[in-house]
């Protein structure tokens, strides 16, 4: 598959009083499942309809491989929006194989394809069953293959993994990374940020409209000052912590302390004082959590 590229420059969109997108600029590449985070109102479904030329742009441009998007471009993607896209009283293969004759495909093509897609997505046995009656976790999977009926380059996903259990997360992150490692671009909006850093390369965090972090996600968990996980048997609050000079807690969870040094501080006091509240169990320099590099994102 040919390399390809979604570039998003400089987007705005207004709506009367209110900005939702402010300037907005980033990449998708082939072959990466990217991380479109933000806040609820942040701009993300708005970004999602500006690439599928369902809303208007004030300034900007949606481009694939370097030219603007148009409609036999959109042909090639896969959208699978927030709110169900689907027909409730639609049997859900002959709806699949419907919306793959919209995408241009032959009646056999769209009929294997919806064949394939119900068996990898684990639905098979609800072929038959209208989507109204079918699972929220079921719905998840059959909207997921709408988007994937046509074997679009570029796949664009609104909260694919909210309302799912373990075992429908684990099906559906398992689809994006195959489809991204088969040279696709994939781009996915979650909450779920734990999810997202397993799955996900690199993200775009925006805020009121605005890019505030853009990157690989490693790169992004290693920046910034030092960190220390700590855990010290009988002590769960960090408290001996809190009073060290150029030392913060950034986060207490199950026990272990989170600590951020500032880049004058010694490690070795900050263990000296470990072992004076306890038997130490865990001293461990880490990096960022998503979560820490989202929260930090917002703040500034």
């Amino acid at each position: 598959m040919a390399q390809n590229l979604l570039e998003l420059d400089g987007l705005t969109r207004r709506f009367g009083a209110v900005t939702a997108l402010d300037g907005l600029s980033f990449r998708v590449p082939s072959g990466e499942v990217v991380g479109f985070l933000g806040p609820n109102g942040a701009g993300k479904t708005t970004t999602m309809r500006a690439i599928f030329g369902l809303t208007d742009l004030d300034a900007g441009s949606v481009l694939w491989n370097g030219a603007p998007v148009g409609p036999a471009d959109r042909r090639r993607f896969g959208y699978m929006p927030e709110e169900r896209g689907l027909y409730p009283n639609m049997l859900v293969a002959e709806q699949l194989e419907y919306l793959g004759r919209l995408h241009g495909m032959g009646a056999a093509d769209a009929a294997s394809a919806t064949r394939r897609w119900l068996e990898r997505l684990e639905v098979a046995d609800r072929a038959t069953s209208r989507v109204e009656a079918l699972s929220h976790g079921n719905q998840q999977r059959v909207q997921l293959a709408a988007a994937l009926v046509h074997d679009p380059d570029l796949l664009v996903l609104d909260e694919p993994l909210a309302g799912l259990d373990p075992a429908g997360i684990d099906v559906i992150g398992q689809v994006l990374l195959e489809q991204a490692r088969s040279g696709r671009s994939v781009l996915f909006s979650s909450h779920q940020l734990d999810l997202v850093e397993d799955l996900c390369e690199s993200v775009a965090i925006i805020d009121h409209g605005r890019l505030v972090a853009n990157g690989a996600v490693d790169e992004l968990a290693t920046r910034g000052p030092r960190r220390i996980a700590v855990r010290i048997e009988g002590e769960r609050l960090g408290a001996w912590a809190r009073a060290l000079p150029g030392v913060s807690v950034s986060e207490v969870q199950g026990g272990e302390v989170r600590l951020t040094l500032d880049e004058s501080t010694d490690s070795d006091a900050v263990l000296d004082a470990a072992r004076a509240a306890g038997r130490v169990t865990k001293f461990a320099f880490e990096r960022r959590r998503l979560s820490e590099v989202y929260r930090e994102s917002l703040a500034r």
